[in-house]
């Protein structure tokens, strides 16, 4: 198998079959160490998150009752529904507490507080995401079916939006989030028809029904002749959890650096293989351990494509080995701090609404996007 794939910043390091296998075989006893010392401090922690979690929401609900504490009360409420997302729910999600064997913490059974239903995310994002990663035609997480994140997507001139559908997938992101499942993109372009998507539609109109009702409705409707402050207040807080899940997951995602890959590179795929894409297709963020709380530690996003199923909380003690391991195999280990990573997504972002410099072939030229 060949090892060609390619970044911004120009072709990967290549390693060699026994390399890969070598690579394989190092991962493959990180995650089994971990595995086997799982325990007391684990679920202390999970639930130490949970606890505060909901005391957040419940100071945040109370708050809206007393209008000059508007501001506190959206902070907490923010901060409740980043932590539901980022640290409980999308790791609850992963399976990451399944041992515990506790129904709250079951990632079959877990529901979290964002209109994409967990059924339909555990399968776009755990199966076809983390199998997939970065691999150009199979992972639809690569711009969204919206964004143009990658110089192998052929141009069109529907791209010259980028800068705007990505602000707007940032604002509205728990929704394009619930809509990714339903491949609009593929519908505008007839490779997909409506009646594809009809087992998804009760799941996912039955998920905003609930959600709609119960920020914008019911929970304002409790606070009486406060209805409109805590109407708004609940959606600046939607908010806030929708752009910041959406800058710590594209900086995890797509700053400059990170690799993409051919279908046809990833046929009959190793395990080492697997490990090497997902070690050369993710960033971190540097930052502290309250910011690294915020973002569900998905700071160490080169640590969760590694080892997906691994509670987050175990990212930073293993990020140090991890490091060396790409040192000693020639390959980058792509982190730094949050400004230079936005910068970097931003200026992708920008940069590929233009057309390449490289002339395109005509055949590429010539073929729609998916989204236009």
């Amino acid at each position: 198998m060949t090892t060609t794939a390619s970044t911004d910043a120009g072709p990967s390091p290549r390693l060699t079959p026994d390399q890969l296998d070598a690579l394989g075989a190092e991962m493959d006893a990180i995650r089994q160490r971990v595995l086997a010392a799982l325990g007391e401090a684990d679920a202390d922690y999970i639930h130490g998150v949970v606890r505060l979690q909901r005391r957040l929401e419940v100071a945040g609900r109370a708050l809206f009752y007393l209008p000059p504490a508007w501001p506190l009360a959206v902070a907490a409420l923010s901060v409740s529904k980043i932590l539901d997302n980022m640290e409980i729910g999308h790791n609850v999600m992963h399976g990451q507490y399944d041992w515990m064997g506790e129904p709250g913490l079951s990632s079959r059974m877990y529901e979290w507080d964002n209109v994409c239903p967990s059924e339909q995310w555990r399968y776009s994002h755990n199966y076809i995401h983390h199998t997939f990663t970065n691999v150009l035609g199979k992972d639809r997480d690569i711009g969204y079916g919206i964004l143009r994140m990658d110089e192998d997507q052929p141009w069109h001139p529907y791209y010259l939006g980028n800068p705007v559908y990505a602000f707007l997938l940032m604002v509205f992101f728990e929704w394009g989030v619930a809509m990714h499942d339903l491949e609009v993109e593929n519908i505008v372009a007839g490779r997909r028809s409506l009646a594809d998507n009809k087992a998804l539609h009760a799941g996912i109109m039955r998920k905003v029904r609930r959600q709609a009702l119960k920020d914008y409705v019911l929970f304002p409707a409790l606070t009486g002749p406060f209805f409109p402050l805590t109407l708004a207040g609940n959606a600046t807080a939607n908010l806030v959890r929708n752009v910041w899940a959406f800058n710590i997951i594209f900086c995890g995602h797509f700053p400059a650096g990170v690799a993409t890959f051919s279908e046809e590179e990833c046929e009959d795929e190793s395990r080492g293989h697997w490990y090497y894409r997902q070690l050369l297709g993710s960033a971190n963020i540097d930052g502290g351990s309250l910011f690294h709380l915020m973002t569900g530690n998905l700071s160490f996003q080169v640590e969760h494509h590694l080892f997906p199923d691994l509670p987050a909380r175990r990212y930073p003690e293993i990020s140090g080995e991890v490091r060396e391991i790409c040192e000693r195999y020639g390959l980058p280990y792509n982190t730094g701090p949050l400004g230079k990573q936005l910068l970097s997504v931003a200026r992708k972002i920008c940069r590929l609404a233009l057309p390449d410099r490289r002339r395109e072939q005509p055949s590429q030229a010539a073929e729609q996007p998916a989204a236009a």
